[in-house]
């Protein structure tokens, strides 16, 4: 048994070395062809700087970019939250009742299909320059994917459950709440992971067209001046809030699968 246990165990770590091994990997040799690329065919760093510029420019500019980096970062947080609420509860309202869902929802798809950059100078006009025109228009941009997943979960529910629950005369709050909801969970949680990154696309998008501060706005900047390198140390500040964002995303879904785990286990 301790052998099959620890054979178990070595496989898991397999996996987890692979997991992580394999994509860094793939990073480090995809930033040796880089620097290789950039030193043989000698492009100027204004072009395509090398790895090891990005990596002095960041040296050198991280202290100046906590500014432009928390702006952006609390921005598209404060997106994410509202995005993911706000889609949330129009997932519920659609999915309340069918004449609202054939009423809304085909006209919410028609007008997801308008190019989203092509409205942002319009929120700029409605609520003007600074963080209000920004922080609508990422909520505008990061709310559908929340939303239409949500519907999908809680419409695609185990019709055995519901009958189960009509069988047994629950209420339909209770069969939202304790079927519908928890069946829809996962969908949730994948447009929730969408908007994470939409909500940060979003922010920035403001800061081109928007702002004194920010990411986007250094972005702006740097081009300017002629600073290539300083605009992919931005680019690398971004990932890792994109990354901060969606980490927070998934740790909230692991610990509510294990409550829900835990409160099914003790039903």
């Amino acid at each position: 048994m301790s052998g099959a246990t620890n054979k178990a165990a070595g496989v898991s770590i397999d996996e987890r070395v692979w997991a992580f091994g394999l994509p860094m990997a793939l990073g480090v040799a995809i930033l040796l062809a880089w620097q290789g690329l950039v030193a043989w065919t000698g492009l100027p760093p204004v072009i395509l700087p090398a790895p090891t510029d990005i990596a002095n420019g960041f040296g050198r500019v991280l202290g100046g970019l906590g500014t432009h980096a928390r702006a952006t970062g609390l921005e598209s947080l404060f997106a994410f939250v509202i995005s993911t609420v706000m889609g949330m509860l129009i997932a519920m309202a659609l999915c309340s009742s069918r004449l609202v869902r054939d009423a809304f929802y085909p006209n919410m798809v028609l007008f997801q299909l308008i190019p989203k950059i092509a409205l942002a100078p319009l929120f700029v006009f409605w609520l003007g320059v600074g963080a209000p025109s920004r922080l609508t228009y990422s909520v505008f941009i990061s709310f559908f994917p929340v939303a239409l997943a949500t519907m999908e979960g809680l419409t695609r529910t185990d019709p055995a459950s519901l009958r189960l629950c009509r069988a047994i005369g629950a209420s339909g709050w209770q069969t939202f709440f304790s079927v519908r909801v928890p069946f829809a969970l996962p969908y949730f949680f994948s447009g929730v992971k969408i908007a994470a990154t939409m909500s940060v696309i979003g922010i920035v998008v403001g800061e081109f067209i928007s702002a004194k501060e920010g990411l986007g706005f250094y972005i702006l900047l740097s081009q300017s001046r002629g600073e290539t390198a300083h605009i992919f140390v931005a680019l690398l500040v971004l990932c890792v809030i994109g990354l901060a964002i969606y980490a927070i995303t998934a740790w909230a879904e692991h610990l509510l699968r294990i409550w829900w785990r835990g409160g099914s286990a003790r039903a």
